[in-house]
């Protein structure tokens, strides 16, 4: 049976909350908060792979401490864009 995008969406937003690490939690669920709801269903594909990743590389790759897989490179970007409009840096 074929998940419904809905069914993603909701899925996404709790391995978004449920991290390893309280900092990916904090970053995670903003950033699914603000587009989770008008991410394309290969958006959403990219951003479940992301979520598979170690909690401990998805904080250095947002924190800019180490540069991301490439792969990946275009979600964390957006994400540390979020995190620096969100304080006051952009």
């Amino acid at each position: 049976m074929t998940e419904s995008i809905d069914h993603k969406r909701k899925r996404l937003k709790m391995r978004s909350m449920r991290r390893g690490i309280k900092e990916m939690d904090l970053i995670l669920i903003r950033y699914s908060d603000l587009y989770l709801a008008t991410m394309s269903e290969a958006a959403l594909d990219h951003y479940d792979a992301l979520l598979s990743e170690n909690d401990q590389d998805l904080y250095q790759w947002c924190s800019g401490q180490v540069a991301p897989k490439a792969e990946f490179a275009d979600v964390i970007d957006h994400i540390k864009q979020m995190i620096e409009t969100e304080n006051g840096v952009a």
